[in-house]
């Protein structure tokens, strides 16, 4: 099978395609065969990109941990799956991801892809509205009439906290180009803010919640718009190996549920939440999208690559 692998060594970070024996399930696992994987830039700089669980450097990992595709093969001691089931998820950082022909995956860690999504539309979705949900809800027990400030309400991760924060009953402002104010508005902000202008000193001590999916000076000016009390959650890659306490506590990197991925396909299919495909590529300029050398077509959603739905597995 073809896959595309992380060279860890040389700077700049490069990415190869090679072909490779598509693997076996083991005992509770699913061999997926991929339709598209969603691309998530900054995983390459994620510790479990480079290392092993057990701290030892990884050798040729595949990136692209969000996944369409249909199960391919089932490992023992899996029940209430087939062969030929349209499935959509995410598999373990530290595993192989899904930039590939197949990939394995927990059975706990897909779910029934949303009925109407295609295969492109649904591989947009894990990471992002998995993010916003444990980020919203499970970390920052997000309450209705709370004031939250969603720094990059357009982006991959940022559409899906802006719509699950209004959902939830906040009241939801977002930061965004000019050129996304509208599209923001849609996705249910209230007020729109260009994260160009110097507005920090126009909204301090404003916020309950502040989501923060750009790190950096943006995470560190942040600070000042949260009330007394106020709770910030960031995911920006660059807050891992941050040593400031306050930084350790609001970080953290998105896991796989399998709740949580049924009820967001629930809320796809209801038309209550949305995705958004910025642009697809094929499997061939996959690399491109991981290195910066993709341009976009419009800065909104997710990048998604489009891997193929005629394969057949060479088991």
């Amino acid at each position: 099978m073809k896959s595309l692998y992380l060279v860890i060594d040389p700077d700049p970070l490069q990415l190869i395609e090679q072909n490779v024996a598509t693997p076996r399930p083991g005992p509770g696992d699913l061999l997926i065969q991929i339709h598209a994987a969603g691309v998530t830039p900054t995983e390459l700089l994620w510790y479990p990109t480079s290392h092993t669980k057990q701290g030892d450097i990884r050798s040729r990992p595949v990136p692209g941990h969000e996944f369409s595709g249909v199960i391919a093969a089932i490992g023992e001691g899996v029940n209430g799956l087939r062969s030929g089931d349209q499935v959509y998820g995410m598999n373990d950082w530290f595993a192989d991801g899904a930039t590939a022909e197949y990939c394995i995956t927990a059975s706990s860690s897909i779910a029934p892809k949303p009925s109407n999504l295609s295969h492109v539309e649904a591989a947009s979705v894990p990471i992002g509205a998995l993010t916003a949900w444990q980020g919203l809800i499970d970390r920052a027990q997000l309450q209705a009439g709370e004031r939250v400030l969603v720094q990059g309400g357009a982006g991959a991760v940022g559409i899906f906290a802006v719509q699950l924060a209004r959902s939830r009953g906040a009241h939801v402002t977002s930061t965004a180009s000019p050129r996304n104010f509208d599209f923001v508005r849609r996705l249910g902000a209230e007020e729109v803010i260009d994260y160009t202008a110097d507005y920090f000193a126009d909204n301090a001590r404003r916020f309950d919640l502040v989501f923060d999916v750009v790190g950096g000076s943006t995470l560190e000016r942040s600070w000042t718009l949260l009330k007394p009390g106020g709770r910030m959650i960031t995911i920006a890659a660059q807050s891992e190996h941050q040593t400031e306490e306050r930084v350790k506590q609001a970080f953290f990197i998105v896991e796989p549920n399998q709740q949580q991925l049924i009820e967001i396909g629930a809320l796809l299919n209801s038309g209550r939440l949305q995705t958004v495909v910025d642009t697809v590529v094929p499997f061939s300029r996959a690399s491109d999208a991981y290195t910066g050398k993709l341009a976009t077509k419009r800065g909104r959603g997710k990048v998604v690559v489009q891997i193929g739905q005629t394969l057949s597995p060479a088991l």
